[in-house]
């Protein structure tokens, strides 16, 4: 049957249930205002390596344990994983996956990783290629900040634009019943450029890119911003929530109500010198795991746009001066 919607949107038949996720997170994100959510706080972000990339891979390895176990499952029951995190050729979740035996497909969309994995794993189960499939993604302050900007000795100065790399990995079950939360549908997002140039400034690389899933979702599905108790963004943090916002309204779209931010919601910036707030792949994951299914199992939250952001550059492209464009990825989940 035609499950099409849109322009570039899905609304399943079929709706898979997430029935099991988990979050880990490292010291400073287990000082924040989600503390008492996340299901794994580790007092030392070296989570007993000796490596900030194996650090990381050992942390996505706790996060898909404990999503197992909350699901009743084993891995072998688990026929998909679709997984990825910021660092280069993957190596965070090819190491970190590799003694689950489970069949990967390896996700690269930077810090909207987290709603690309579960695009892809509620496609799998919805169209009936899995009975069980898995999502998953992190990321890890040190290893990011070493990959992409500077040595964590270099003491560099952050300027106030700036956001923090959240250390943390989200898991996620996917199944075709089972839970409290579906996917209901997904609006997969466009590669936009708005010609920033400031790989600090992630908000205002990832604003635009929000903007144009979140304003075709809304079109698509033909819904107002009032339709859903909360459209969550990722990781665009204070400077690109008001980005975000001012471009939706130019599209006659008001979501100051609604809206939300992984990133705002993860930190404290006063008491913890986040600057504009929290990003990373792990932001959004954890986020979603710890404070926003939760809500949505038990009801409070009925419908929820999720949208993960992210900022697709490398080292390669910001010295050769170019652009930093973003991607967004929406997923719509509801109680059930």
């Amino acid at each position: 049957m035609n499950q099409m919607m849109g322009k570039q949107s899905i609304q399943f038949d079929r709706a898979p249930h997430i029935i099991g996720s988990s979050s880990v997170v490292g010291k400073k994100e287990g000082e924040g205002p989600l503390a008492k959510a996340f299901d794994l706080i580790c007092s030392d972000d070296r989570f007993g390596e000796d490596n900030w990339e194996k650090s990381e891979s050992t942390m996505q390895n706790e996060a898909m344990k404990t999503a197992l176990q909350h699901a009743k499952l084993l891995p072998v029951q688990v026929r998909y994983l679709f997984g990825g995190d910021l660092l280069g050729q993957l190596i965070a979740t090819s190491f970190g996956m590799e003694n689950l035996d489970i069949p990967l497909f390896g996700l690269y969309g930077a810090c909207s990783t987290c709603g690309e994995s579960l695009s892809l794993a509620a496609m799998t189960v919805a169209g009936g290629y899995a009975d069980y499939a898995a999502a998953i993604t992190s990321s890890h302050f040190a290893s990011a900040e070493k990959q992409f900007r500077f040595p964590l000795g270099y003491g560099n100065q952050r300027p106030l634009a700036a956001t923090w790399t959240v250390t943390g990995s989200g898991a996620f079950i996917l199944a075709e019943k089972g839970g409290h939360a579906r996917i209901t549908g997904i609006t997969t997002g466009k590669v936009v450029d708005f010609g920033v140039k400031d790989s600090l400034n992630m908000g205002a690389c990832m604003a635009p890119a929000a903007c144009d899933t979140i304003y075709q979702n809304l079109m698509d599905f033909n819904r107002q911003p009032g339709d859903y108790d909360k459209i969550i963004t990722g990781d665009l943090g204070y400077v690109g929530q008001t980005i975000l916002i001012d471009l939706l309204k130019e599209k006659g779209f008001d979501i100051a109500k609604q809206h939300m931010d992984c990133g705002i919601e993860i930190y404290d910036r006063e008491t913890q010198d986040t600057h504009s707030g929290g990003s990373g792949c792990g932001c959004s994951a954890v986020t979603l795991a710890a404070m926003i299914l939760p809500k949505i199992c038990k009801g409070v939250w009925k419908r929820v746009l999720f949208v993960p952001t992210g900022a697709l550059l490398s080292t390669v492209s910001f010295n050769e001066g170019q652009s930093v464009p973003g991607i967004a990825h929406g997923v719509v989940i509801e109680h059930c």
